[in-house]
């Protein structure tokens, strides 16, 4: 079956767990709807056909799928491409969270052809917030249209998380250019026919820049140079992958005949806060990305449990039965459905938190959303990994065979857990940076936000919440405990012992923080029966988040032991691995 895009589930998240009050919520469901329809008809079937042709690469030029082109101006032409940014840069203005709803669409429809407007997002934001006038008025309406695309070139052989050790050069010429050469590589859609130039974002070392990430600057370096000739850069060649065939993934050279010319955003040798700007609203679609290719599995196996007849479920009268009746399948179902309700609900929460801060409650919500994204980019693609994993174990057989489309989807995900910065880094990042913000204040408001989640489950006291309330209190114990133990860590300066901990940490994080999302959900869906609404989709999601609350958040005590007593193992780390 095609992706068809969640749009109620997406509207009731917005409205009753994370809380939509930056737009119109008959707005919002108009814009979703509107974008779920393109989502499906337009992007979706090219999914396979990407997927199969890939991207032929040829005398320096990435041919896209046939198809691609023209849906790419389909996307622009309807402004899907600058949601969120500024009306004054020709963007449409909507919040964040309006735009984390709609990439997770895109996403879910067709990964690899995300993945281009996905990146240029970033660009937008890195551009209108580091850099000059002059580059703005040049590029930036151009890149909000997606008439010009935009990429990240970060990367190099050498080089890979580890950006202190970054040797592309860029030297200034002295007319406020600089002359940039050396090599990039896994630049995503570093080449290719959508648009006629393209937008790279480069990060490169002045002569004298100071050694390590202090010495790194971020430089814009077009395609097309602004008096139309081509600037001396080249693809050369495309990475054959496992997956996101259709999505080029480049080598780029810079400066086979002297230099590449550049012009710097923001300061020199202060790119990296420029990058991060880029990083962070990655990351954050990354997460998103894995909702939808979730999403996408989840669609699919589900079509199929349904239509697959093997075996005579318990109580049935007929000699064979839909696989979806037996429960050991229910089981993988309703994981991989309770799974992504509640990465897209983490993902929502962070878009959520974003544009609060560009309001009133500013820093505390800023601190939020750098609490919440690593959480939402390393627990949403871990889940997608797993919930595609599931997806083939439903089809069976068929599963492993690429004709029912469950296996490109699990070869897609893969990818989401390693790019836009490994979830091990995203896990360091949540344990070493942004858990001791304000001294571990914004991460107990987090807390004491899943609290509030609980104590309305208690006092609801609805029957069909089953054990939801217990086991809801049980996992944020231990995230609690978890929390103090890493703090601690971090404060008696023994952070091998939180780092040790620091993946488990973050899973404990968001597998907790999602319970509390899907108690919101079960809070609302319960209010709206017992005021008469007849919606069966409320029953659903009351079922649902008791599922995720009794099946899968049991799994909280086993982190939270993972993260305090766990951490040992780096003692004798070298002797286990040597046997």
């Amino acid at each position: 079956m095609s992706y068809r895009a969640p749009v109620p589930e997406m509207l009731f998240t917005l409205r009753h767990v994370v809380g939509l009050d930056a737009v119109d919520p008959d707005d919002a469901e108009a814009i979703l709807t509107e974008a779920g329809r393109i989502a499906a008809g337009v992007i979706a079937p090219l999914n396979r056909v990407g997927d199969r042709h890939g991207t032929p690469f040829a005398d320096g030029r990435v041919t896209t799928p046939p198809g691609w082109r023209e849906a790419y101006r389909t996307f622009t032409e309807g402004g899907w491409n600058g949601l969120s940014a500024e009306a004054d840069h020709g963007g449409q203005g909507l919040p964040k969270l309006i735009e984390a709803a709609c990439t997770e669409m895109w996403n879910g429809a067709n990964l690899a052809f995300g993945l281009c407007p996905l990146l240029t997002q970033g660009g937008i934001e890195a551009l209108a917030a580091h850099g000059s006038d002059d580059l703005k008025a040049r590029y930036l309406e151009k890149l909000v249209s997606g008439e010009w695309p935009a990429t990240m070139n970060l990367t190099e052989p050498q080089a890979g998380s580890d950006l202190a050790l970054l040797r592309t050069r860029a030297v200034p010429v002295g007319d406020g250019t600089y002359r940039i050469t050396g090599n990039k590589i896994y630049i995503t859609y570093g080449e290719h026919d959508l648009a006629e130039n393209i937008v790279h974002l480069v990060l490169a070392r002045l002569p004298d820049a100071p050694a390590g990430t202090r010495g790194i600057s971020l430089f814009l370096v077009p395609k097309v140079l602004p008096d139309g000739t081509r600037n001396d850069l080249r693809c050369s060649g495309i990475e054959h992958k496992l997956g996101i065939h259709a999505s080029p993934t480049c080598s780029m050279a810079f400066g086979d005949q002297g230099g590449a010319t550049g012009w710097l955003i923001g300061q020199e040798n202060k790119g990296l806060a420029c990058m991060f700007t880029m990083m962070n609203a990655a990351r954050l679609n990354v997460g998103l990305q894995g909702v939808g290719v979730a999403e996408a599995a989840t669609q699919r196996a589900l079509a199929y449990a349904q239509e697959r007849r093997q075996g005579r479920a318990i109580g049935a009268a007929e000699a064979t039965s839909p696989i979806a009746a037996h429960p050991d399948v229910q089981r993988m179902l309703l994981t991989m459905k309770a799974s992504t309700a509640a990465a897209r609900a983490i993902c929502y929460l962070t878009a959520a938190a974003l544009d609060a801060s560009k309001g009133p409650e500013g820093q505390p919500a800023l601190d939020r959303a750098s609490l919440l994204t690593p959480v939402a980019k390393a627990f949403a693609t871990d889940l997608a990994n797993e919930v595609t994993s599931l997806g083939v174990q439903v089809h069976g057989g068929m599963g492993f065979v690429e004709e029912t489309g469950a296996a490109q989807l699990m070869r897609d995900a893969r990818i989401l857990g390693i790019y836009e910065g490994t979830n091990g880094i995203q896990a360091i990042d949540l344990t070493a940076r942004k858990l001791p913000l304000n001294g571990g204040a914004t991460a107990r408001s987090q807390i004491a936000w899943m609290r509030k989640a609980a104590e309305g489950l208690l006092k609801a006291g609805d029957p069909a919440f089953g054990q939801m309330a217990a086991r809801l209190r049980d996992g944020i114990g231990s995230l609690d405990r978890a929390t103090s133990h890493q703090l601690a860590a971090l404060r008696s300066n023994r952070p091998e012992t939180a780092l040790a901990g620091a993946t488990p940490y973050l899973r404990l994080f968001g597998l907790v923080l999602g319970g509390a999302c899907l108690a919101r959900s079960a809070l609302a869906a319960s209010a709206a029966l017992k005021a008469g609404e007849t919606d069966p989709a409320h029953a659903g999601r009351i079922a649902l988040a008791r599922f995720y609350a009794e099946n899968l958040l049991t799994a909280a005590e086993g982190l939270e032991q993972s993260v305090v007593a766990g951490g040992a193992f780096t003692d004798d780390a070298a002797l286990a691995l040597a046997v």
